[in-house]
Formats: C-alpha cells, structure tokens, sequence
C-alpha cells in the first residue's frame, strides 16, 4: 500500500510533467504558424553616392538653409535632391561653417607682432564637410599694463581700518 505522501508528490510531478508537455506544444504550434519571410532582394543600382555642396543659408550667415546633393548613374532615378540644412551661429565661420573645433587657451602675447594665438583641433565636421584637422588663429593682445604690487593694497586696506577706528 502507498503512502498519502508518495501520492502527493506523484500528482505533484504528474503535473509538472503535464505542463511541461503544454508549454512544448504551445511553442511549436506558434513557430510553425510564423511564415517565413522571404528575404529583400538587393536592389544593385548603378547609381554612384551622393555628393553634397555646402550648406547655403537662408538669410545671413548661419541658421536653417539648403544644401545641393547630385550623383551619377545611368539608371538612377533621381540624380539631384536638395536638403534642409542648419548652420550652427556660434561656430567659427572663418575655418568653415560646418567645422566645428576645440580650441587650446590663449598663448603669450608675442611681443615683436603685439599678437597671441592659439591652436583649435577638429571637433566635429557636419555633412563629411571637408575640414583642416588643425587651425591656429591670432588676436591683438590688447593692453598691457603692469600690475600693482600687494603690499600697496595691504597698506591702503590697513589706513581704512585705523582711519574707521579713530
């Protein structure tokens, strides 16, 4: 004779078989029902890739504007196609508006051009623009004047004091 407890866990793995068993069928009816996709044929164009002019503002000399894109082929249906465009306003305009750089801080002034200069690395070019990996730019340096010593200040703040405490 069999114990309550032998039946239990009879039941118990009877079930778990029996669900096991579900969860099989269930899987392999729902990947039969998928339909193979047949797979994209590859469209072989003749066309070439797409060349892009710069991009030519709107109005002034950055913001939103228009770019040119032309390629060749001889079976290609478009071969030109016009592009909105932004040229970001705080970008340098002189290495290109589309060449974006970081910049090094300011050097010494050189004394013989009364100049300091500075060299920028390519950051970021939009559009595969064609940019310069470096470029270096110059400014005046602007007034020089000679600095006070801090023992004159020291001096003076000193003098307020005895003045306010007299």
């Amino acid at each position: 004779m069999q114990t309550p407890q032998y039946l239990q866990q009879r039941r118990k793995f009877a079930a778990a078989f029996l669900a096991f068993i579900f969860i099989l069928a269930v899987v392999d009816t729902t990947e039969a029902g998928k339909k193979e996709k047949p797979e994209k044929k590859v469209k072989k164009s003749d066309c070439g890739e797409w060349q892009w002019s710069v991009c030519v503002p709107t109005s002034g000399d950055c913001g939103l504007g228009t770019r040119e894109g032309t390629r060749t082929g001889a079976e290609c249906k478009q071969t030109m196609k016009t592009q909105r465009c932004k040229i970001p306003c705080n970008w340098k305009k002189q290495f290109g508006a589309e060449c974006k750089y970081q910049f090094q801080a300011w050097g010494e002034c050189d004394l013989n051009t009364a100049l300091k200069t500075r060299t920028g690395n390519l950051k970021r070019a939009l559009h595969n623009a064609d940019c310069q990996k470096t470029v270096t730019i110059s400014k005046p340096c602007g007034k020089l004047t000679k600095s006070k010593p801090q023992e004159s200040k020291k001096k003076k703040k000193e003098g307020k004091k005895q003045k306010m405490l007299d």
